[in-house]
């Protein structure tokens, strides 16, 4: 099958064009590699160096390529930059979602795959875990877009015939996680312990998280692709677990014996986030396999590589 992997040179990105080309498919990748690095691209893939907001480029490579899937992975996916810089928040991740469901359309589109959010999708008001019928209540742009994005999925396919599936993704961690910025605290942490520095924990680390190994998370959209199923799906373990308890646990792996200081609490995030993931088991028949122990220990094995190799992928 021919796929266009958005974002493909990317954390997540990379892994699921990693699987589907072990699968057999042919995988392009597009990546304005604003976040993502070319290295992490997968040598069998063919690599466009293109924003999702280029229409005109967009256009182009539909036209020539005739992809028959997309897996869409490319975003702004920084909840704090969603809350400082709303309309950057807005562009890429509506209008270029927008300018290449357009250009698919157009071109032989059959399927997507959408990459939402499960950890920003909902409010401190639900039941833990989550299931998807509570309904989506984000408090932050960034959770905003990307249920609106939901939204604008269903739009293509009742209007015009087009197969998706959203997949409301946890937090996920695992190796190629970008460790700069603010997103991603695994990576955060394990970049920070390597180099000597001393991490910080926004607000008492009670605030809980579902985190989900990145390699359980290609295997959900490899699943979803092969599946006729239309809506939305989360995608996470179902295991609550706080940044205290989290950061003691890559602590431990990397042998440190640094403790954490503690800063502000940060604005746009919720208190509690845990996904109930029957759905997913029942209409896909995903589960996840990595508990986060072994994935915290396959992560830091990365980092620790990569430390003394930058070249590692």
């Amino acid at each position: 099958m021919k796929i266009l992997v958005t974002g493909g040179s990317g954390f997540i990105g990379s892994h699921v064009a990693d699987l589907l080309i072990a699968e057999g498919h042919d995988v392009s990748v597009i990546d304005n590699l604003s976040t993502g690095v070319r290295s992490n691209c997968p040598p069998n893939a063919i690599f466009h160096e293109v924003d999702i907001r280029d229409a005109n480029a967009v256009n182009e490579l539909w036209e020539k390529e005739q992809f028959e899937v997309m897996m869409h992975l490319a975003a702004q996916m920084n909840v704090r930059v969603s809350v400082n810089d709303p309309i950057f928040d807005a562009e890429v991740n509506l209008i270029g979602l927008l300018t290449l469901l357009e250009a698919g359309r157009k071109n032989g589109l059959k399927r997507v795959v959408f990459a939402s959010t499960g950890g920003a999708g909902y409010d401190d008001n639900v039941p833990f875990p989550t299931p998807e019928t509570e309904p989506a209540n984000p408090v932050s742009p960034y959770g905003i877009a990307k249920n609106t994005s939901e939204r604008y999925l269903r739009f293509f396919g009742m209007t015009h015939g087009l197969s998706w599936c959203a997949l409301r993704l946890g937090n996920v961690y695992g190796p190629r996680q970008n460790p700069h910025g603010e997103a991603g605290v695994v990576s955060i942490f394990m970049q920070k312990l390597l180099a000597g520095d001393v991490p910080k924990i926004n607000g008492d680390g009670l605030q809980t998280r579902d985190y989900v190994y990145v390699g359980d998370v290609a295997r959900a959209f490899n699943f979803a692709l092969n599946s006729d199923y239309q809506g939305f799906l989360n995608i996470g373990t179902s295991i609550e677990t706080n940044v205290v308890d989290l950061y003691e646990s890559i602590r431990v792996a990397l042998g440190s014996d640094v403790a954490a200081e503690h800063g502000p609490t940060a604005s746009g995030e919720v208190r509690r986030s845990c996904l109930a993931n029957g759905k997913a088991k029942e209409v896909l028949g995903w589960s996840p396999d990595v508990v986060l122990p072994e994935g915290i220990s396959r992560t830091a094995e990365f980092f620790k590589l990569k430390a003394s190799d930058p070249d590692a992928r």
